[in-house]
């Protein structure tokens, strides 16, 4: 098995995290005001305090797509599926 497919492997079981904490998720990067390696930081720091980890790029580019208009739970949820990695 290559590593990028292992890699997929362990996106596979990524928790279905709650609308509540995925809205307050976004809430906190929209409102904090931060810049994209801030944003990075609160959404690894959401990941790992629910045992995931996630590279700092793609935290970024997590963090940018999940602050768009009109970004809905399941969006925050297929986006933090793309990026997290089991511990």
């Amino acid at each position: 098995m290559s590593q990028s497919e292992n890699k997929n492997d362990d996106r596979t079981y990524v928790e279905q995290f709650t609308p509540t904490d995925l809205m307050t998720l976004r809430n906190e990067l929209l409102q904090s005001g931060v810049d994209s390696f801030q944003a990075a930081e609160i959404v690894a720091n959401f990941l790992s305090g629910r045992g995931y980890g996630v590279s700092h790029h793609e935290a970024r580019t997590a963090a940018s797509r999940i602050e768009v208009p009109g970004c809905t739970a399941e969006h925050i949820q297929a986006e933090l599926e793309r990026v997290a990695l089991a511990m």
